[in-house]
């Protein structure tokens, strides 16, 4: 076998492979000679058919296998050789595809680029401290009142805050139009769920009244035959009911699985979980701030194929996540390019990362994330046994906490910075920058 490669950009190589016609006949005669034994042609025994009439009959279809399965084993054989890492499958063009004359054909394929990971002492991190504070539990506990809220009917008119059954039909210029009318729409004032100035209309309407208000629609709505334009509303409001908060008692706490200790155990509850949730703020933060300085301080080249591979494993999420009739080639590549860019170089510095510093998934740190994710659970040994017994899951977090010790290996020789902050301003999103 003969091999030349072409070096045709940073990442893209052309290899020239030869096979020589003996290895092809070879390949050619091993088939044939397979068929012969299964071979039933007229007037024959089976096996017992001349090789000339099985040559006559089938050569064609071998020969055609035989060239297809030399290319695939030969190819491999050729990078192996080669020392090359091909990134997806190659492009493949025959050169020499005659009858009784060597094989020859061209490979045109990516390769994963070649690279040493640094400048980890460039990277600066800045990295939250705070703590849980008895305020903070106050705080959660009116939250989850409130998520808890139960509405019960009044004769008094509508504050912000009441849910109201309403129904309405909305006009422009005296026409309805599409969606602008319902019947026993439930709406809680000052929720935002309606345009500007819909719902401000009907604070201190009460049970039974009719009022025609005209709220404008914003000049950013999404559908532009509205947009920018004032309506005419007429809404009936057929009930109102104000929120009752639930009382923190015994009843409350069995809704989060809480059944012994009263107020302070409940709280104690909550506290454990609000720390938690800091925890896993912090620590993310951070990894994502780890993981846009290795991108900055370590700009490669990556193959056009695995970006491709991860813009179509994208637009599957996609279509999973937000359901509908598309399929996921459908949506445009272009959304999805940037972000399957970041994914692809990520995961190789990442990779690369692990593979000069020699680290392995820390079995005590498995263990840890594992038993940390089950105490969420009522019953947290049996969620452990469960992670044990599933080698898929188990490979999973194996990957998380190999990705921490990415982490914990920058952080090392990173600048980093500590900054005291609240509970609030810990545990809060980063926003996401905003497009120019």
């Amino acid at each position: 076998m003969q091999v030349s490669v072409e070096s045709t950009s940073a990442l893209e190589r052309r290899m020239t492979v030869g096979v020589s016609v003996e290895r092809i006949e070879t390949e050619v005669n091993k088939r044939l000679q397979q068929t012969a034994r299964r071979a039933k042609v007229p007037g024959f025994r089976p096996g017992k058919v001349p090789m000339s009439v099985i040559r006559q009959r089938y050569e064609d279809a071998a020969r055609q296998e035989a060239l297809g399965d030399l290319i695939q084993s030969t190819f491999y054989e050729a990078v192996v050789e080669q020392k090359l890492n091909p990134a997806g499958a190659p492009a493949v063009e025959p050169k020499s595809f005659e009858k009784g004359k060597d094989l020859e054909y061209v490979a045109t394929f990516e390769v994963f680029p070649e690279f040493t990971v640094g400048g980890f002492e460039s990277i600066a991190i800045e990295r939250l401290q705070a703590d849980v504070a008895d305020a903070d539990v106050d705080n959660m506990l009116e939250i989850l009142r409130k998520q808890n809220t139960r509405f019960e009917a009044t004769e008094r008119a509508a504050e912000n805050g009441d849910q109201l059954n309403i129904d309405f039909v909305g006009k422009i210029d005296g026409e309805a139009f599409a969606g602008g009318s319902a019947k026993g729409t439930q709406l809680v004032l000052g929720s935002g769920r309606m345009i500007p100035g819909f719902e401000d209309a009907l604070v201190g309407a009460k049970a039974g009244e009719e009022r025609v208000i005209n709220p404008t629609f914003p000049a950013d709505y999404q559908n532009l035959d509205l947009a920018g334009k004032t309506a005419e509303f007429t809404v009936t409001v057929n009930s109102i009911a104000a929120p009752q908060l639930p009382e923190l008692n015994d009843d409350f706490f069995a809704l989060f699985g809480v059944k012994e200790g009263g107020l302070e155990g409940f709280r104690a509850e909550v506290r454990k979980n609000m720390e938690r949730e800091l925890r896993q703020a912090i620590k993310s933060k951070v990894k994502n701030q780890v993981m846009d300085g290795l991108l900055a301080a370590n700009p490669i080249e990556v193959p056009k194929a695995l970006i491709s591979n991860e813009v179509n494993r994208l637009r599957v999420q996609a279509v999973q996540q937000f359901g509908g009739n598309l399929k996921p080639e459908q949506l445009p590549a272009e959304l999805f390019e940037e972000q399957a860019k970041r994914r692809v170089v990520l995961g190789l510095v990442v990779a690369e990362v692990v593979k000069q510093c020699e680290l392995k998934p820390d079995d005590a740190r498995v263990r840890e994330m594992i038993q940390e994710m089950a105490s969420a659970y009522q019953e947290p040994e049996q969620v452990v046994a469960w992670y044990y017994k599933n080698d898929q899951q188990m490979n999973e977090v194996r990957s998380v906490v190999l990705e921490e010790q990415v982490v914990d290996t920058v952080l090392q020789k990173a600048n980093v910075t500590d900054k005291a902050v609240s509970y609030e301003e810990a545990v809060k999103p980063v926003e996401a920058p905003q497009a120019a």
